[in-house]
């Protein structure tokens, strides 16, 4: 079985990736450098979603083209990794989240057009994504749940991620608005990971490690931002601590994507 991982900022090659070939995908929407290998044993597949060097910001990442490309090459689930920004005020710094449910209201790509790969009128793959609870695959979550108690990180099961627009950070006004709703965390990038893995029936489980408390969670008190970079920094030893635990539980057990995807030329 192979495993797709995507990951950002701080992370963007994964340390222990054995037998790696560089790969560049030719898509419909765009080129994506892949690499190939085995990581903990696991067949994998590994995008870094803003390259080498952070080139591409969160309002530059081809999204469609790296799901695509993952799908191209042979990934039947898809673990998504993110720096994040804590909403939640509990939730401890330097800790994990393994997301249940989504705040993606706007549904729409950086270039503002809507996230879907079904932009085509009579596209035969067309369809809707029908959700039955939350748009994560709970195979991936619970492997992801283990493996992070096995590994002694702390880790909240559960938790809304707020996908919002970036490059900028948020205003407090924003940010109450997303705690109103119950959000946990907030990124840049999750969104439409989540949905297109969705539309491609692709097992997809999103995890977050919280660098910063997001603004005014904390009044009067903002994250350094010399503390959120440095926390960044720690991200990519933790994410690859879990994923070197997670991926021979996800390869043993293979995992059921959410929801179901009504195309009508099937119907």
């Amino acid at each position: 079985m192979r495993i797709g991982i995507i990951t950002g900022s701080g992370t963007y090659s994964l340390p222990g990736f054995d037998a790696r070939e560089l790969v560049t995908a030719d898509t419909p929407y765009g080129l994506v450098e892949l690499t190939v290998g085995s990581y903990a044993g696991a067949e994998a597949v590994h995008v870094s979603r803003h390259g080498a060097g952070h080139a591409r910001l969160s309002s530059s990442v081809t999204h469609r083209a790296n799901i695509w490309a993952l799908k191209q090459h042979g990934v039947r689930a898809v673990i998504g990794c993110t720096a994040c920004g804590a909403v939640d005020p509990s939730v401890t710094l330097g800790s994990l989240v393994v997301f249940d449910d989504l705040h993606f209201s706007s549904n729409r790509l950086t270039d503002g057009s809507l996230c879907t790969f079904f932009d085509q009128p009579g596209d035969p793959a067309r369809g809707h994504w029908i959700l039955h609870g939350g748009p994560f695959s709970e195979g991936l979550r619970a492997a992801l749940v283990a493996a992070a108690i096995g590994e002694g990180l702390e880790v909240r099961d559960g938790g809304t991620y707020g996908h919002v627009d970036g490059p900028r950070f948020n205003t407090p006004s924003e940010i109450a608005q997303l705690a109103a709703c119950g959000v946990t965390a907030v990124s840049q990038t999750g969104g439409p990971e989540t949905v297109l893995c969705g539309e491609l029936e692709l097992p997809f489980a999103l995890v977050g490690f919280a660098t910063d408390y997001a603004n005014e969670v904390v009044p009067g008190e903002p994250t350094p931002v010399s503390t959120l970079i440095q926390l960044m920094g720690q991200s990519s030893d933790v994410f690859a601590r879990l994923l070197q635990a997670a991926m021979p539980l996800i390869a043993q057990s293979p995992p059921v994507a959410a929801g179901t995807v009504y195309r009508f030329e099937a119907s």
